[in-house]
């Protein structure tokens, strides 16, 4: 059995000053397996931003960068990936998905990626 180890930035964004983009740069720079998903496909660092919800193994995190009224589009989506846990950043809290990931045995936690990576608490 494979080791769930890998991240996925939902909301990612080709633009240097967005933070889901410097948070796949900060990811990668803490030697994390990254992948992505945006609305435009692309490369930021050595992550290629997909466009299309693909069926990623192994994933252990997803970090959102997506405001809670797009979450929705992603809520059976992320469910089914079944990661160890969700990371609602700054501007994604969104309770009604909380208690959908809890029942789903999925872990919440409402903090910013870029802090847990700068205090090692990733």
């Amino acid at each position: 059995m494979s080791k769930k180890n890998e991240t996925l930035v939902i909301g990612a964004s080709l633009k240097p000053n967005r933070y889901s983009n410097i948070a796949i740069k900060r990811l990668r720079d803490n030697n994390q397996t990254t992948k992505a998903i945006g609305l435009r496909a692309g490369e930021v660092e050595d992550v290629t931003i997909e466009t299309t919800l693909k069926d990623f193994k192994n994933i252990d995190t997803v970090t959102l960068y997506l405001n809670p009224k797009r979450q929705v589009d992603y809520y059976d989506y992320i469910i089914g990936l079944q990661p160890r846990r969700v990371i609602f950043n700054p501007g994604t809290e969104n309770p009604d998905f909380y208690k959908m990931l809890r029942n789903n045995g999925i872990e919440v936690e409402v903090a910013c990626t870029l802090v847990l990576l700068s205090t090692n608490q990733y």
